[in-house]
């Protein structure tokens, strides 16, 4: 199992909308337990921007703790997330440089490191998602 490593860092991310606020929450787990959580809120975005601006966040406090050779981000937005190596003129081209620029230094820091991203539908019925996807409603 992923999370029996704690050189290994989950992140589950969501994001949710109303009233043109959006709610972006992402929980970072090591070895079973919920060590991250961030929530940010903003007004007057898209869910593809909300998304990937907490997938960013999410990616950027993980690659900073010690000792973390493997991430996994979880969400239910894979199309969201490949954004990420869109490296294609975009709107959204600040999130992924950024996400970029935080990659190339885990990598560089150790070439067995990696990074995954899993899709997890909001329907699923996964207790750490549905604990984030809760938390955005």
């Amino acid at each position: 199992m992923f999370l029996l490593n704690h050189l290994h860092a989950l992140i589950i991310s969501d994001t949710g909308i109303k009233n043109n606020i959006a709610t972006s929450i992402a929980h970072i787990h090591i070895h079973d337990r919920p060590i991250v959580k961030m929530i940010h809120h903003m007004a007057n975005i898209t869910s593809t921007e909300a998304k990937l601006f907490i997938i960013r966040c999410g990616i950027n406090q993980a690659v900073n703790l010690l000792g973390i050779s493997k991430i996994a981000v979880i969400t239910d937005s894979i199309h969201v997330a490949k954004k990420t190596f869109d490296l294609a003129i975009h709107l959204l081209q600040i999130h992924s440089a950024t996400i970029s620029k935080e990659l190339r230094k885990f990598f560089l820091a150790n070439s067995n490191n990696s990074i995954a991203f899993w899709e997890c539908p909001s329907q699923c019925d996964w207790p750490l998602f549905k604990s984030v996807d809760r938390d955005t409603k």
